[in-house]
C-alpha cells in the first residue's frame, strides 16, 4: 500500500515487560479506539507498510501498552521500538468541524495576517500540552507554532493555508 494512502497514528515506543509488550506513543486523541481496527499497518524508517494484528490494547499508569502478533518476546518487541502505527485513511472516522488528523496539515502553507507566509508545515510534534506545527520556509530556519486558537486562526485544507497570528520576525 502507497505510503500516502496510510494516516499516521502513532509510533511504538519501549518494550514493556517481558512477553512482547510494547510501550505506544499516540499523534492523536481516542487511542483506545484504535483496538477496533482489524487490522494495524506499521512502517520502520521509510520502508513499505505491512498488515500487523492486534491482540490486545490497554491503558496502563498515564500511557498504553499493546501486544501485536507475532511479536512474542521482549527481544521481538525490542526490535519494534520506532515503528509507526497507521490506519489507511478509508478505514478512519471522519473529522469534526475544527478537528484534523496530522497528515492532513502537512504540506500547508502557513500564512500570517499580515499577508506573510511563513512556510509550509513540515511536521507536527506533541508536547503534551499542545502539538506545535513545525513550519519551514525555503532556505530559512524552521518556525515551531504552537496549534492552539490563540495562534491558528483557521486551516483552510481545500485551498492549502493555514492562517496564523505570528509574527515573521518571531
Amino acid at each position: 500500500m502507497a505510503s500516502e494512502e496510510i494516516v499516521v497514528l502513532g509510533r511504538l515506543a519501549d518494550p514493556y515487560g517481558m512477553q512482547g509488550w510494547l510501550r505506544l506513543h499516540p499523534f492523536g486523541d481516542d487511542p483506545l479506539d484504535w483496538a477496533e481496527m482489524p487490522v494495524w499497518w506499521i512502517s520502520r524508517d521509510g520502508q513499505s507498510w505491512s498488515e500487523c494484528k492486534l491482540k490486545r490494547l490497554k491503558s496502563h499508569n498515564n500511557g498504553l501498552v499493546v501486544l501485536l502478533d507475532g511479536v512474542v518476546d521482549r527481544t521481538a518487541a525490542e526490535a519494534m521500538k520506532g515503528t509507526l502505527v497507521g490506519a489507511p485513511r478509508a478505514a478512519l472516522p471522519t473529522t469534526g468541524e475544527d478537528e484534523f488528523y496530522w497528515s492532513d496539515l502537512i504540506g500547508l502553507d502557513v500564512i500570517n495576517t499580515a499577508g506573510e507566509r511563513l512556510g509550509k508545515v513540515a511536521s507536527l510534534i506533541e508536547t503534551g500540552a499542545s502539538s506545535v506545527l513545525r513550519v519551514v520556509a525555503d532556505g530559512h530556519a524552521e518556525r515551531l507554532l504552537p496549534f492552539v486558537s490563540a495562534v491558528v486562526l483557521s486551516v483552510e485544507k481545500e485551498a492549502g493555508l493555514i492562517r496564523v497570528e505570528w509574527g515573521s520576525d518571531w
